[in-house]
Formats: structure tokens, sequence, C-alpha cells
């Protein structure tokens, strides 16, 4: 079989490399190759459990209090936006940006072709049209130039979208201020999906934070985790409140339950606020990691033909969530499918990247602009293990695998 495990291919890589690029000591390969390697698990922080029994001592359990206003507090200093609203799924921080910017029945809302379901899921229930814009070979993020062309034409068909939501697909920022720009010279309105991107910079600010809103994730896979949730973020203090509002079922200032408009049970509970709390102490040093992470990838398997990497241009820092490989099939000897189930093999978790929303069945009559890149890189693009507590002598493992099927 051409993946077929070796132990001499399992101990061929350093467990790490020194500062001048050195080999350290090899691992011991009995321990650790059979050991499952799971594709980004949470990363305790090690302060969690303090966290959580102050806030039962303190009383406060429920989808208010002091935690849950902590925990916004310190998601709008990590991300240097002074307003945020933590409510109960990065899904539902983009329902209520929907609504915030006003979104109905027949409106189109843009988003990236190569995404999550969830970048346009609520926009669609909520009766609007999707429309998906393919993404660039080398960011995988949304083109700006083809954003620019179809607003334009857009517009000369009376068909503005009422929302562009640009994605920071597996941590890799957006241009946004340049989709920021091209959608304010038609009054379009972005909402950043920035659910993967916590900690990533663009421009000298945080991925996501020159649109009108971002959304974020604490979903169990995130970089920073609480065991679920998310957030949303603006500039606009009102807009926050607002979503405060409606994420707490819409409930007016009065005495007795008032409502003027329907809302939903959105509001962060204070056991998912008191474990992000925890968790967002390490949010550099979680950053940091991934990046090495994604930098030894790079190093190991960079002179393999036809592997390639998402560019990361000079006005961004990747949080590096997920490091994905790219096989390149004018030059590779191997595809995708053939090193994933090698590492499943060896009880390592891989994943094809997102299929492109355009081709899944539930977007089958969905108007799109152009899609062949999204599509290119869906068939020959692989998700490898990456959280931050991923350690040395398992990422030799996944390195081994990838090297003995590129290798043949």
């Amino acid at each position: 079989m051409l993946c077929s495990p070796t132990s001499s291919a399992i101990t061929a890589f350093p467990a790490s490399l020194s500062e001048q690029g050195q080999p350290d000591a090899a691992p011991n390969a009995a321990q650790h190759q059979h050991r499952r390697v799971f594709l980004s698990p949470p990363h305790l922080a090690g302060g969690e459990l303090d966290a959580l029994q102050a806030m039962l001592d303190s009383g406060w359990v429920a989808p208010a209090g002091p935690v849950p206003t902590a925990f916004e507090q310190a998601i709008a200093r990590a991300i240097g936006m002074p307003h945020v609203a933590a409510v109960t799924s990065g899904t539902a921080a983009l329902h209520l940006g929907f609504q915030l910017l006003g979104v109905c029945p027949g409106d189109e809302v843009w988003t990236s072709a190569l995404t999550f379901i969830a970048s346009i899921g609520p926009a669609v229930q909520m009766g609007a049209t999707p429309r998906f814009l393919d993404v660039t070979p080398d960011t995988w993020t949304m083109d700006v130039d083809l954003l620019r062309r179809e607003l334009a034409s857009a517009a000369r068909r009376g068909r503005l979208p009422r929302v562009v939501v640009p994605v920071d697909l597996y941590g890799q920022p957006t241009d946004m201020p340049a989709i920021v720009e091209a959608c304010a010279h038609w009054g379009v309105p972005v909402l950043s999906d920035s659910a993967a991107s916590l900690g990533a910079i663009q421009h000298g600010r945080h991925a996501g934070a020159d649109a009108r809103l971002m959304a974020l994730s604490f979903n169990g896979n995130k970089i920073i985790t609480a065991g679920g949730g998310g957030a949303l973020a603006s500039e606009d203090g009102v807009l926050i409140a607002r979503a405060r509002q409606l994420a707490s079922q819409a409930k007016e200032a009065a005495p007795h339950y008032q409502h003027e408009v329907v809302g939903y049970s959105y509001a962060m509970s204070s056991v998912l606020a008191a474990i992000g709390l925890a968790q967002i102490t390490a949010l550099e040093a979680r950053v940091a990691a991934r990046r090495a992470i994604h930098a030894r990838y790079r190093t190991a398997l960079h002179d393999l033909p036809g592997m390639r990497f998402i560019s990361e241009p000079n006005w961004a820092r990747s949080n590096r969530w997920l490091t994905v490989i790219r096989l390149d099939p004018s030059e590779a000897w191997v595809d995708r499918e053939t090193i994933r189930r090698a590492l499943a093999e060896e009880q390592i978790e891989s994943r094809p990247v997102w299929k492109p929303l355009h081709l899944q069945p539930a977007f089958r009559s969905a108007p799109q602009a152009g899609g062949e890149i999204a599509a290119t890189l869906f068939e020959q693009g692989l998700c490898l293990p990456s959280g931050s507590s991923l350690t040395p002598q398992d990422q030799n493992r996944v390195i081994a695998v990838i090297r003995r099927c590129c290798r043949g």
C-alpha cells in the first residue's frame, strides 16, 4: 500500500527545531504512535475550574450578572472594539447581526462561496436570498475585485445586497478595509464572520474590526472555547445594546413583562462566560502555539511536489486556527483523499476543507459569482491537526504520514 505505516517513518522527524534549525532528539515512537490525534481539540488554560467555582459561589448562574459582563469586557479588550454582546453561539451572533442590519424576506445577502453554512444560514431562515462570491487562490478569502464588479452590476440592476458577509477562513483575515470601502460606495453594510479569527490581525487592527458588526465563536474547537457560545461586536454601542435586548427575549425596561417585538433566548449563561473568561487569558499564547505548529508544517512539507499553503499577506497575521494544505494535481503524486485515509489509519484526524456553498444541495438554485476557485480548493484542500496542545511527537506522526504518501 502506498501509505502503509512504518515505524521508521514515524521517527524520521525531530520533535522540534531549535532557533538555528537543528533537530532535537527524536521522540519515542512507540509511546505516541497509537494515540488518537484530533483536528482542533479544546485546550484548557488551567483556571477554568477556579472560574467556575467562583461563579457558582457567587450565585450567578443565569445568563446575566457580573460574569458575562466581565467576559464581554475581556473580549472587547482582546479585539479592540468597545461594545460586545456575549451570546449562545456564533450562529446566534450572525442572526442578531442580520436582524440589526435590517435583513428582510426577499433581500439578497452575499457571502464567500468557501465557508461553513452558518455564515449564511440565519439570513436564509429570515427569507433572504444568498449569493455566493468566489475567493482568491492565495488567501482563500473573498475576492475584493470580484466584489467590486458584482456590486456595480447589482447597482445597475437595482438589486444591491442588504448585507455583505466576508469570512475570515480558518483564521485568515480578509482585507476588511478594502471590502468595507467597496461596500460603503453603494451604502451596503458589512457583517464580518470572524468566528475562526479571534487573535488575528489585519492592517494593524483585529480581523473584522472595520466591519459594522463582527461575529465571533467560542465553540469547542476554536482557538479559545467556552464550551460553546459566541459574541457580536461593534463600534456602535446602540447596535450592541439592541442586540442584548433581542438576545434576552426583547424584554422592555418595565416592572412587568413588556415586549414590543419578538426576541430570542440568545444571552450567554454565566457558566459559559466563566469558562471563556479563564480561556481568554491565554489567547496570545494559543495564537503563538498555532502559528508555530503551522510554521513547522511548512518547514517539514514545503519541498513535497504540489504542496501549497494559504498565503499570509504582509498586512495580515493569521491566528492559524487550522493549518490547511493544498495538493496541486499537476505536480503532486497523490490526492487529498489518499492522505486523509492514510492519516485516519494512523488514528490522526484530518478533514476536507468546507464544501463550497454553491455546491451544496440546499443552495442549488442560489445565484453565484464565480466559484471555480472555491471548488478547486475543496477538491484539493485538507485541514491538518492544529490544536495548540498538539505535541511535537504527534505532529511528527502527521508529517511522517504525509511525507510517506507524497514520496511514494
